[in-house]
């Protein structure tokens, strides 16, 4: 029920919700607030009071505008709307001594400090404090803490405006952070010294509104006004994060956030954030050619007439990789089956429906967990598969959300949930006893449909969902693999068909493959991985950030991949090594650009130029099929080495040698 109140801030009257904060309904009216310690996805701390502003006819004091809401405030005299100034001669001054107390004890390191330019309390201290300081006395020196090999701590530089602390609790579920002492002698601290167990705690570096919390990998190697800044998407995970990418020269320095309420509202993971050294690392920089049993360097012509004269004649299997963009796939498979050959995406083994989307996509929106109210997990472990989506299945349940989760049991979810079974036993039994409920989604991972089974598993789900009268989200860990769904990159029967008596395997990126000996191998990829060990001809390709391509996200949302940089050495973008490998074959692909190449693919598969928009599936229940017995299995072993960038990452290694340490058994002497 709305409930409308006129507020008159500095003489502009504005109609905004009484539920709101003063600092939300200012922002309304186009007035900045100055701020620390408000966040608006965390909860209210008011504990900085840099955002105080005047309330007209209350007490004779600032109040502060993140802690009171427009409902608490007294209409004038004859009933006028309450009047609040944000630059009144009381404002003014409040924030200056605010501001002075601030910097009694903080350091004078900002030439040194990584984050020079891009600082909260710089800003806010040129904009709203004094040119002098009165005090004189010396300043207070804290301990750093020791918070692992990701966040750098300078605690002589932290103002206590606790945002770390209320990020790590409330949203990445984890209470190793926290206040202690009083007074002077108040400081944010961890626990008994713990490092931070959580895939999120990269984001606290961006809600540190001072240089107490900076990237350590990213330590004093640049300044923000000398990197590049480019908008596109992480392939880390299925949930197609918005992600800024800097570059400086050719070198990708570092990998932020961007906000998009309806994916990743502004957080990522640690593997998107830190991956960005695994591209500097192994990679596939020129051509190379099997000769006499051992991998010899070519020239782009030697490759490519090499591949050419292995697939002429011959029957030719593609298998499609986790990062491949959907053009790519599009013309893979127009280049395999143009020579009657098979192609195959689900590499996993996942047998799902391609003729229906609300099959292997769902019809929920990743938007829609936030007001869910009964949410089901199966086989999934979103902790692992997504973090990012398992911390929006927390908010829900910090709301009041139910989880039921079918499936491994012993996951540490950040959240209480009800486990009822491990497999499609459990799974059956849930369906025969569910009944209508508001605000239900079911959220179907890869674990429960990469037995060979996934159909049944899907009818199953799907039946589950009809019951409840909610949405179903099938959850992909894999970024490619929605868009060569989409365009149909698969084979009856998966994998184990499309290989069927192949004379030669074009590999296009899929290293979580084991190929076994006997067909020739060609491997288009970035890295040296499991695939380029295995291939005869190897064509080096662009990573994500080297080249512009359209991934579709795990609820169906096309979303554009911006270059970044340039591919190293030789390496080409995907799409133009398969056009000049397709007039090699004498069968020339009809497009010469990548705009010719995205008007083929959209004229074929229409809904992808539905950019950043959630396409509408009809939904298309699949009939219930009996399933087999047996639980459903894990998707991702280690989190931090599901894919060849980030095996490449040396950072990536040392967190999960970390992680792998901290679920090992202790032994009594510990």
């Amino acid at each position: 029920m709305s409930d409308l109140r006129k507020i008159i801030i500095d003489e502009t009257e504005v109609e905004v919700e009484g539920a709101m904060t003063l600092i939300q309904a200012c922002e309304e009216a186009g007035v900045e607030i100055p701020r620390f310690c408000y966040h608006e996805r965390l909860s209210i701390a008011g504990n900085c009071r840099m955002c105080l502003v005047e309330v007209v006819g209350g007490p004779p004091k600032p109040a502060a505008s993140c802690a009171m809401q427009v409902r608490d405030l007294r209409p004038g005299p004859e009933g006028q709307p309450p009047v609040v100034k944000t630059n009144s001669p009381m404002v003014k001054k409040a924030r200056e001594g605010v501001m002075e107390f601030m910097l009694i004890n903080h350091p004078l390191d900002c030439p040194i400090c990584d984050q020079g330019g891009e600082c909260d309390l710089q800003d806010q201290a040129m904009a709203y404090g004094i040119s002098e300081n009165r005090f004189n006395e010396g300043k207070r020196a804290v301990d750093d803490l020791d918070l692992g090999p990701l966040v750098s701590t300078t605690m002589t530089r932290c103002i206590s405006c606790t945002r770390c602390v209320r990020f790590t609790t409330e949203v990445a579920g984890i209470t190793q952070m926290g206040q202690t002492g009083r007074g002077e002698d108040a400081e944010i601290t961890s626990y008994l010294n713990q490092t931070l167990d959580s895939n999120l705690q990269g984001n606290i570096i961006d809600l540190c509104p001072v240089g107490a919390l900076t990237s350590k990998p990213y330590s004093f190697t640049a300044r923000p006004w000398e990197l590049t800044k480019t908008e596109t998407i992480d392939v880390m995970d299925a949930l197609g994060s918005n992600i800024r990418v800097d570059t400086k020269g050719r070198e990708v320095m570092r990998i932020l956030p961007r906000n998009h309420d309806g994916v990743n509202e502004e957080w990522i993971s640690d593997k998107t954030r830190f991956v960005w050294d695994g591209l500097r690392r192994q990679r596939l920089d020129q051509p190379y050619v099997r000769v006499d049993g051992k991998l010899k360097p070519a020239t782009w012509s030697e490759a490519l007439s090499a591949a050419a004269e292995a697939m002429n004649g011959k029957k030719i299997a593609a298998l499609v990789g986790d990062l491949a963009p959907t053009e790519a796939v599009f013309a893979l498979k127009q280049l395999v089956e143009g020579l009657e050959g098979s192609i195959e995406c689900r590499t996993n083994g996942a047998p799902m429906p391609t003729d229906n989307r609300s099959a292997y996509v769902g019809n929920a929106s990743i938007e829609d967990i936030d007001n869910a109210k009964e949410i089901y997990l199966i086989g999934t472990n979103p902790r692992d598969e997504a973090p990012v989506l398992n911390a929006r299945i927390r908010k829900a349940w910090t709301k009041g959300a139910n989880v039921t989760v079918i499936g491994q049991s012993g996951m540490n979810l950040t959240y209480d949930h009800t486990v009822a079974g491990a497999g499609r036993e459990a799974l059956v039994q849930l369906v025969d006893t569910l009944e209508p409920k508001d605000g239900a989604i079911v959220i179907v991972g890869q674990g429960a449909l990469g037995e060979g089974d996934a159909v049944a598993v899907l009818s199953q789900c799907m039946a589950a969902t009809e019951k409840l009268g909610g949405k179903m989200l099938v959850l992909h860990t894999a970024a490619s693999r929605v868009g060569a769904l989409d365009v149909g990159a698969v084979t009856e029967g998966g994998v184990p068909k499309a290989l069927e008596g192949a004379d030669v395997i074009f590999n296009l990126g899929a290293d979580e493959v084991e190929i076994a000996d006997g067909p020739i191998v060609i491997y288009q990829g970035s890295h040296g991985d499991r695939g380029a060990h295995r291939a005869d001809v190897i064509l080096p390709a662009a990573a994500y950030t080297e080249e512009n391509g359209v991934f579709v996200n795990t609820e169906g949302r096309p979303q554009l991949s911006m270059r970044a940089g340039f591919a190293p050495g030789q390496a080409k973008e995907n799409w133009a090594i398969l056009r000049a490998l397709s007039a090699e074959l004498g069968a020339p692909l009809d497009y010469d650009s990548l705009a010719q190449l995205r008007q083929a693919l959209v004229a074929a598969v229409p809904h992808l130029k539905q950019i950043d928009q959630v396409v509408e599936n009809p939904w298309q229940p699949l009939e219930p099929v009996t399933l087999k017995t047996g639980d459903f299995s894990t998707t991702i072993s280690d989190f931090y080495l599901t894919n060849p960038v980030a095996r490449a990452s040396t950072l990536m290694a040392e967190l999960s040698a970390a992680a792998t340490a901290r679920t090992s058994a202790q032994i009594a002497a510990e």
